[in-house]
């Protein structure tokens, strides 16, 4: 029988990356009864180093970022529960949250659940992440790519935008095809007048080799890199929020106010969930504003 919390949480946080930490360590300093639920899938853990984010000029990683803000959290007795929430639901003022052993009332929500990332079943791109060559985001870390080979890999026609961004980091840039769908050819000019190579032939492989991928194409010619960026598109862990009617942009972000309130009142929503700048700063500032105008609309909590 599922445990039932009928005593409502001020707030209940769903995810537990750096947006859902810091709402959780801003709520608890409020001094407000406040339980992150995490599935422990946050895409920061899946960062090597990250030199972009503010304070660590020497870098951190994605999971001693969030070791951090745990341990933080911890101070003001948050409690993290490793689970998931399967349903959401509006019960007169408050939530329901049901996970597989527990149902959970609270006053408010905060939706923290990101995102996922699609991947391509290409040989040797996987095993290649945990050594840092294959990155995700080429805003936090064009930087360090700056002077070498990056290899942008998707569909020539989604992936241009960014193999052309990344041109501000290096001249030697090219984009990996995935499939075989020739590029537009308005794409082909903007590629060729931005100095990206485009290889007749798409990506089928990669090998790590030192400190190296090489992409083994599909004509059997082999491309070498020191970076690899893929542009695949992804998928906005969004379906709670929509369960409860709440408004989505076309890519199914939730679409939030001022405060990080979505168009249900009470139900807030921060980090990647809300906005396509995948960026932790851009979170965490997210958390601030809707921890803080969470406080602020609960009855006073005088001591």
């Amino acid at each position: 029988m599922a445990e039932s919390q009928q005593d409502h949480l001020d707030c209940l946080v769903i995810g537990g990356g750096p947006a859902g930490l810091t709402a959780a360590i801003y709520l608890a300093r409020y001094r407000r009864r406040v339980v992150v639920i995490d599935s422990r899938e946050s895409r920061a853990a899946l960062i090597p180093e990250t030199h972009n984010y503010p304070g660590f000029a020497a870098g951190v990683s994605g999971k001693k970022l969030l070791e951090l803000l745990a341990s933080q959290a911890a101070t003001y007795g948050v409690k993290i529960v490793h689970d998931t929430v399967e349903k959401l639901q509006k019960i007169d003022d408050a939530f329901a949250a049901a996970t597989p052993g527990r149902e959970i009332m609270a006053k408010r929500v905060v939706l923290a659940t990101g995102l996922v990332d699609r991947a391509l079943d290409i040989p040797g791109l996987r095993p290649a992440i945990a050594e840092g060559l294959v990155r995700y985001c080429p805003i936090c870390d064009g930087y360090e790519a700056s002077d070498q080979r990056i290899g942008v890999l998707g569909s020539a026609d989604i992936a241009c935008n960014k193999a052309i961004f990344l041109r501000t980091f290096s001249k030697n840039v090219t984009l990996l095809a995935a499939d075989d769908q020739p590029a537009d050819e308005q794409v082909c000019r903007e590629l060729a007048d931005a100095g990206v190579r485009l290889p007749p032939a798409r990506a089928a492989g990669f090998e790590h080799q030192e400190h190296e991928i090489v992409a083994i194409m599909s004509d059997g010619s082999r491309e070498s890199f020191d970076v690899i960026y893929p542009i695949l598109g992804c998928d906005v862990r969004s379906e709670l929020a929509a369960a409860l009617g709440a408004r989505h942009t076309d890519i199914g972000c939730i679409e939030v106010d001022a405060h990080q309130q979505s168009s249900v009142e009470g139900l807030y929503a921060a980090g990647d969930v809300v906005s396509d700048l995948h960026q932790i700063a851009v979170g965490t500032g997210h958390a601030a504003l809707a921890a803080t105008h969470i406080h602020n609309s609960l009855p006073h909590n005088f001591r």
